[in-house]
This record gives structure tokens, sequence and C-alpha cells, in this order.
């Protein structure tokens, strides 16, 4: 189960780059039901999530970088390229600030997994959390890869 919030966030770069990252190549085979193979650093994984907005069933399986290549060439829509930072919030909640590339060049959101539907909603966020996007479908990341969303956000950021 997967129980996550998303924001749109504003803090200056500078205080990001300190913090652990990796380097993430992702594309959806299908965006309904969402199937994504996804490429951090040099690890590969298929990833199946339900439907749902901040709950969500998510399934992953590792796979190697031979099938991740070939499920590549079967990807709808465009390829997303983001370098996720790992900035500690409190004793059990890390931010996944996400600073997209590309296509999507400007974007940056955070998310944050909880581990109860409660802890979620009783979350406050911190000041440098401007905006929370958990509810519009067009900031999940298997939207974002469509051109629709793509041109919509560029007239936004």
């Amino acid at each position: 189960m997967e129980i996550e919030k998303k924001y749109l966030i504003n803090l200056p770069l500078d205080k990001i780059t300190k913090y652990p990252h990796i380097n993430i190549e992702q594309g959806y085979i299908c965006t309904n039901p969402v199937i994504r193979i996804r490429k951090t650093d040099e690890s590969y994984y298929v990833t199946y999530k339900s439907s749902g907005l901040m709950i969500r069933q998510e399934f992953e399986d590792k796979i190697s970088m031979e099938q991740y290549n070939t499920l590549k060439s079967k990807v709808d829509h465009n390829i997303i390229s983001k370098k996720r930072y790992y900035i500690p919030l409190d004793k059990s909640l890390t931010v996944e600030l996400d600073i997209f590339n590309d296509k999507l060049e400007g974007l940056i959101m955070a998310e944050v997994e909880f581990d109860s539907e409660e802890s979620a909603n009783n979350f406050i966020p911190p000041s440098w959390f401007v905006k929370e996007v958990t509810f519009d479908t067009r900031f999940h990341n298997s939207n974002l890869c469509k051109e629709e969303n793509i041109r919509f956000l560029n007239t936004q950021l």
C-alpha cells in the first residue's frame, strides 16, 4: 500500500543539493492501470499501481537492464527524467524531492509517504511546501508524461 501526498515547493536549489540523491528515468507501458518501468542509477524496476489519488496499491519487481530496455521501446508518451533528493523531515518522514528535466524542466515537486491514512491526513507541511497537488491528477507522473499535461505545466511554471 502506498500512501503519499504531493506538493509543489519553493526552496532554493542550493539548499537541496547537499542531500543524497539518485537519477531516475521512467516511462509508462500503460497509464490505466499504471504499469511503470524505472531506472534508478543502475537498478531497474517494473511497478504496477492501482487507481487512486493519495492511497494506492503498489507492487514493484526488480528487472534486468535488458528487460528494461526492451520494455522502454514499448513506452507510451514521453520518458520522464528527474533527479530525486532525499530530505529528512522529522524522525519518521522523508521528503522525496524531484527536480524534473527535459520537457518538464522547471517542475520541482515533493512527495511524502506515510504509514497510515491518519498520519497523512494529520500532516502539517513545512512552509516551503507551497501547494498541495495530491488530488490534481495532472501532477501524477503517469500523467506528467503526456504532451497535454506538459503543455499545461509549461504555461504554469
